[in-house]
C-alpha cells in the first residue's frame, strides 16, 4: 500500500487503534502490539512487542503473541481491518468450544489473523515454524481448529489495497 496500514486513518482513528479497542472492549486484556513501528505505535500509547521474526510471514507474528502472553486464550487481529468489532471478537471466542483455535472463514477462505489461540499451542506453531512453516493455514495441520462460519464478513475485512479502504480515508 505504501504506507504503514497500522497507521492509516478511518474516521479520525488509526486502524491499529481500532483494533486495539475492539480487543479491549471484547474482554482482552493485556492488549499489545506485535511488530510495526514502535516509535509511532508507543506514541499512540499502545503496548509493543518487537516481531520475533519481522517479516517471516504471519505465523511468527503469531508466535511471538502467544509467547508475549500469560493468558490461556489470546485473540490476534490484523492491524489492517477496516471495521474491527468487539462483536467479531466476541464470535469467534464463542465458536471456540474445546478446540485448540477458532477461525472465521469468509467465502470459503480462513482468516487466521482474525482467531482466538489456546496459548498451549505455542510449542506446536514453534516446531512447524522451525520446520520452514510461514502460513498459519499449514501450522494448524495438527491442531483442532473451530470455524466461525456465520460472522458479519464486514467484520473481517481488511485493507490491502488503497481501494479496500472507505473512500473518505484514501
Amino acid at each position: 500500500m505504501g504506507t504503514d496500514k497500522a497507521l492509516i486513518e478511518v474516521d479520525g482513528r488509526t486502524l491499529v487503534a481500532t483494533a486495539v479497542a475492539a480487543l479491549a472492549a471484547a474482554g482482552a486484556s493485556p492488549v499489545v502490539v506485535v511488530g510495526g513501528n514502535r516509535s509511532a505505535l508507543e506514541a499512540l500509547d499502545l503496548t509493543c512487542v518487537d516481531d520475533r521474526w519481522p517479516g517471516e510471514g504471519p505465523l511468527g507474528g503469531i508466535i511471538t503473541a502467544l509467547d508475549s502472553m500469560d493468558t490461556d486464550l489470546v485473540a490476534v487481529l490484523s492491524c489492517d481491518l477496516t471495521d474491527a468489532s468487539s462483536i467479531a471478537v466476541r464470535s469467534v471466542m464463542g465458536a471456540l468450544g474445546d478446540a485448540d483455535v477458532a477461525v472465521p472463514v469468509v467465502e470459503g477462505q480462513a482468516e487466521w489473523l482474525h482467531a482466538i489461540w489456546r496459548r498451549a499451542v505455542l510449542p506446536t506453531l514453534e516446531s512447524m515454524f522451525a520446520a520452514g512453516v510461514r502460513a498459519p493455514r499449514h501450522a494448524v495441520e495438527r491442531l483442532r481448529v473451530a470455524q466461525l462460519l456465520d460472522g458479519d464478513p464486514c467484520w473481517f475485512h481488511d485493507a490491502d489495497r488503497p481501494e479496500d479502504l472507505p473512500s473518505d480515508s484514501r
